[in-house]
């Protein structure tokens, strides 16, 4: 079995958002984080919001599938960078361009200054050739830069709950790849 700690982006996800979908598929196997800043993201509060669920999820299994979302992969990778769990993968959703000009000012405070580096577990990065916060040659130096597996899903804007995946079976496959390996 897998443990999931599910990272929004800003505001959380909605309930017709994959993410809120995949939660309630997955049941008690799956812990969403709770900052108290979703509307004007705060990093350290994001961080440890990331750090209570993970050890809430690690308790559950040994195995932990970070499930981010737009700015949640920023925070989930700066949240590995301190950490450093064992026995975790990523799954990186979605990042938006902290330097591009789409990026939420509501997060420029305190996450501009994120740069992508090494992560330190398996990680995949799915990105959308039309996605409106990220082209998808900056995703793809995104994904090199974190050494994690970078893969280009086609025309789904930001996939979120208005690219009309659904349950998006798609991405819960790249998920289990991930997790299997």
């Amino acid at each position: 079995m897998v443990a999931y700690v599910i990272i929004p982006g800003i505001d959380g996800s909605d309930e017709w958002h994959w993410q809120s979908l995949w939660e309630k598929r997955w049941g008690s196997s799956a812990v969403r984080i709770a900052p108290a800043s979703w509307r004007r993201p705060d990093l350290p509060d994001w961080v440890a919001a990331i750090q209570a669920a993970h050890e809430t999820a690690s308790r559950r299994d040994n195995q932990v599938a970070l499930v981010a979302h737009s700015l949640g992969c920023w925070a989930a990778a700066h949240w590995l960078e301190k950490a450093r769990p064992e026995a975790v993968a990523a799954f990186l959703v979605a990042p938006p361009n902290p330097q591009g000009p789409a990026f939420p000012r509501e997060a420029a405070s305190t996450f501009l200054g994120l740069s992508a580096r090494p992560l330190p577990c398996p990680s995949l990065m799915v990105a959308s050739n039309d996605d409106p916060y990220c082209e998808p040659t900056t995703s793809a130096s995104f994904a090199h830069e974190w050494q994690a597996q970078g893969h280009l899903i086609g025309s789904y804007g930001h996939i979120n709950s208005a690219s009309g995946l659904g349950d998006w079976p798609t991405g819960l496959e790249l998920l289990r790849m991930l997790v299997d390996c």
